[in-house]
């Protein structure tokens, strides 16, 4: 049954959430502020359809607690944020650019409370825009408009570390050599991470909803593309999601054939009791908000810091290993589920 938007926001545990409706264009643009107690509540901005107003509330609620707990359990002064724009249905895309810049004025508007960059259905080209009426709030920007650019490479790093600790949990070797990861879906954080992965001497299944994605790989030695249907049954050691969320849930869980799960999409579990599930079934998880981290750490440290793209994709590494080694460790100790003990690492942080 579908919520209703005054019952979402009602049971949902953040700061604040801002609607406006863009007349011209005929898009709704949702802010979620979930919390400033670290700092700037930072997030991307999604851009897509939704079939109702509730929908991409509903969304921006939950990315925006993802958010959250992604900078605390990691030990940024970071807070966690997300914005929607949902377009409706048959979108005049002539017009987006003045609707990134009127979104753009927004930000402008709300004085530093929120902080974005890209996520899905934007780039670091609508970050330009954006950023036109938006500055200095905008990150991922072009490097030709002073930007770290794209953020995939960040995070495919992220998430090659993360695989890698979680098949040093599960057979006391991080290596990857003769390992089968199956990596669903194939954009530009998942083709990065499978070049990673062949790199390492994995052996990599690939599956994507979009046919062209994969075709490249078609040829490709150590990579065998799979029906997307039969990504759940396939036997693997490690299931890496690498699209949308919402994809462990329980109807898929039961039908895994992995060992461990360690991915690049957000809000991975559709509701927390599929932790749970993972943890009966004897499948250890890597909970999302940790092995994505790259983009998040990354493109701060070099807009603001000044890094390398090198050094940023080191210092991801190592982040998401010893927050993973910490959260495995804490929940073995304690008999919790790895979701459960990484929510406890970021509240000690909230002081929640």
């Amino acid at each position: 049954m579908n919520q209703s938007i005054e019952s979402l926001i009602r049971s949902w545990d953040g700061e604040e959430v801002l609607v406006r409706f863009d007349r011209s264009s005929g898009a709704w643009i949702v802010f979620a502020i979930h919390s400033t107690y670290l700092g700037p509540a930072t997030g991307g901005t999604r851009m897509k359809y939704y079939p109702d107003l509730a929908a991409a509330v509903g969304d921006a609620l939950r990315l925006a607690e993802g958010m959250t707990y992604k900078f605390a359990v990691a030990g940024l002064d970071r807070g966690g944020g997300k914005a929607v724009i949902a377009l409706p249905e048959n979108f005049d895309r002539s017009i987006r650019d003045d609707l990134l810049r009127r979104y753009g004025a927004l930000i402008h508007q709300l004085g530093g409370l929120y902080q974005t960059g890209p996520d899905v259905g934007t780039s670091a080209e609508d970050m330009d825009v954006v950023s036109q009426t938006g500055a200095p709030y905008v990150f991922c920007r072009t490097p030709e408009n002073g930007g770290a650019g794209d953020s995939s490479s960040p995070t495919a790093a992220g998430v090659h570390a993360g695989i890698r600790a979680v098949g040093d949990a599960l057979f006391e070797n991080p290596s990857l050599k003769e390992r089968s990861i199956l990596v669903q879906g194939a954009g530009s954080v998942g083709s990065r991470l499978v070049d990673l992965l062949l790199a390492d001497g994995a052996r990599v299944l690939l599956c994507d909803v979009d046919s062209a994605r994969v075709q490249r790989y078609l040829d490709v030695p150590g990579v065998s593309v799979i029906d997307p249907e039969a990504a759940f049954r396939t036997p693997c050691d490690v299931f890496a999601p690498c699209a949308l969320g919402g994809v462990l849930n329980s109807d898929t869980i039961p039908r895994l054939q992995c060992r461990g799960v360690a991915g690049a999409a957000n809000n991975q579990l559709a509701e927390e009791s599929d932790a749970e599930r993972l943890h009966a079934r004897g499948i250890l998880y890597a909970p999302d908000y940790i092995v994505n981290i790259g983009g998040a750490l990354a493109i701060p440290g070099i807009e603001l810091e000044g890094w390398s793209i090198g050094e940023a994709e080191e210092r991801v590494r190592q982040k998401v290993e010893e927050v993973l080694n910490l959260v495995f460790r804490s929940a073995v100790r304690d008999n919790v589920t790895t979701n459960e003990a990484a929510r406890r690492v970021a509240r000690s942080r909230l002081d929640i």
